[in-house]
């Protein structure tokens, strides 16, 4: 299995970076309650245990789906290595990468065992032309990059490369250094992130933004960014890490809905109470996104941390209807 090389630099600024500013993760805020007061209660908060995920079916939220990013020069030089991430995209989830995440953050399991399972038993290796040489895949230090890159460099493994992991930090550090491809070939990237962030490389800061709620569009879109750096991407998986927004199960199956468009329909009285960061009522992919994407009347905001515990335990103790979460977060793994 992968072994884990030197740690380079703080992975909280790259989980910032991968789920933050520039894409699904802008979430929003305010300095505390807004909106009018209540005018009824058939969607007030609702107590539960288990979390669940309304899905995003306008696409309000960028798509920040997983998808592999290589250095040009080596993908040209070793034909099975895009194909062989690819098949990891091919496959992967989100609610695989959810249960991976709770695996290695309640399970306490090693990082590198529980991507080894899942490569085991997803059987994508099945198939792949075989490669050779070594190859490095970067991982920021937090959890879920750190499988991703083990699930990376376990398949490039099992099909002939010589693959390992090596810990980086933030993208200013570890983009420069893939670019390069002295250091880094390989990198579990987020979609719409890294779209925005070779956008600003490219074109200097503040460039229209280029990255949508529609996954292969915005690969499209990435590409010829990509080139002019020397980079490639393969396939979006369907795993995505962005924002979302969470409710109890019990708060779901009360109002029978699954999607924020029914979620909508059946809170027109304006007792929905959303919990998040402080920012939310003033970010497009939050409070106001919320409102103009979908017409959604809110009673109140309150305001917690940006998809951490505190928002998380206010939607199961039932302070508020919805708080907004990370749609991989291992808090949504059903037990």
């Amino acid at each position: 299995m992968p072994r884990v090389l030197t740690p380079l630099a703080l992975a909280a600024v790259l989980l910032t970076a991968a789920c933050g500013e520039s894409g699904s993760s802008g979430t929003g805020g305010s300095t505390g309650a807004s909106g009018t007061a209540a005018t009824g209660d058939a969607c007030a908060p609702v107590a539960g245990e288990q979390l669940v995920v309304l899905e995003d079916d306008q696409q309000l939220q960028n798509a920040d789906n997983i998808v592999p990013a290589v250095t040009a020069a080596t993908a040209a030089a070793n034909p099975a290595l895009v194909p062989a991430l690819d098949a990891v995209s091919g496959a992967l989830t989100t609610e695989q990468l959810i249960d991976m995440n709770a695996a290695v953050d309640l399970e306490r399991q090693s990082a590198e065992d529980v991507a080894a399972a899942w490569v085991q038993e997803s059987g994508v290796t099945e198939g792949l032309e075989p490669g050779s040489g070594p190859i490095v895949v970067g991982a920021g230090n937090f959890t879920e990059s750190t499988i991703l890159a083990n699930v990376y460099a376990g398949v490039l493994d099992a099909v002939g490369f010589d693959a390992s992991v090596r810990e980086v930090g933030n993208r200013d550090l570890y983009l420069p250094a893939l670019i390069s491809g002295a250091d880094l070939q390989v990198f579990p990237e987020y979609l719409a992130t890294v779209t925005e962030a070779l956008n600003a490389q490219v074109n200097g800061p503040n460039p229209t933004p280029i990255a949508s709620g529609d996954a292969q569009a915005t690969r499209d879109a990435l590409q010829p960014l990509a080139d002019q750096v020397g980079l490639t991407f393969g396939r979006p998986s369907e795993a995505a890490d962005q924002n979302a927004f969470a409710v109890t199960q019990e708060f779901a199956d009360q109002l029978g809905v699954t999607t924020l468009s029914e979620l909508a329909d059946a809170c027109g009285d304006g007792s929905l109470i959303l919990g998040g960061p402080a920012e939310c009522p003033t970010r497009p992919f939050c409070q106001p996104g919320l409102e103009e994407t979908y017409g959604l009347q809110f009673a109140e905001f309150r305001e917690f941390d940006a998809g951490g515990p505190a928002t998380k335990a206010a939607i199961t103790q039932g302070e508020v209807s919805m708080g907004l979460v990370f749609s991989s977060d291992a808090a949504l793994a059903r037990g």
